[in-house]
């Protein structure tokens, strides 16, 4: 029996982002109980970026406004997008959430915006493996379909 060596290569990407989405939330667990960590990251990137950027007014606008909430929406999203990429659940949803949470990130820090972006181990690799696993991961291996042939009697 020959290996899919694409599909064992999507799964090791899945697995592996799944596990890093899992620690990312880990990491994050105490703002649930103390949005103020978050609301202090969000004030920083916000003193850090140009007032006349898309980042600050994201940040002004959107993320600071909702920090009570993103405080506990963030690290359950990635708790459950980890979990359900290292178990091949609906991996392509979760995929696609995981890479809308990672650039929200990365818009309202403004780092997107900059070269040091591209040699950021949480910049293009994450977008760039989450949004190849939200075109191109499949469920885990399921047996195939059979159709039954009609038994001669």
């Amino acid at each position: 029996m020959a290996i899919d060596r694409q599909a064992a290569g999507i799964t090791i990407l899945r697995i592996c982002i799944g596990v890093f989405f899992v620690f990312e939330a880990l990491g994050k667990i105490r703002w649930f109980t103390d949005p103020s960590i978050l609301r202090g990251q969000l004030d920083g990137w916000l003193a850090a970026v140009p007032a006349s950027s898309i980042s600050h007014t994201y940040l002004e606008r959107f993320a600071i406004p909702g920090t009570a909430y993103f405080a506990r929406l963030v690290p359950l999203g990635e708790m459950t997008s980890g979990v359900a990429l290292v178990l091949g659940v609906w991996p392509r949803l979760f995929a696609a959430i995981a890479f809308l949470m990672a650039l929200n990130f990365h818009v309202a820090s403004g780092v997107l915006f900059r070269y040091s972006f591209l040699t950021n181990g949480y910049g293009l690799p994450v977008l760039g493996s989450t949004l190849a696993l939200a075109f191109a991961a499949a469920s885990p291996t399921r047996a195939p379909k059979r159709v039954a042939k009609p038994v001669k009697a």
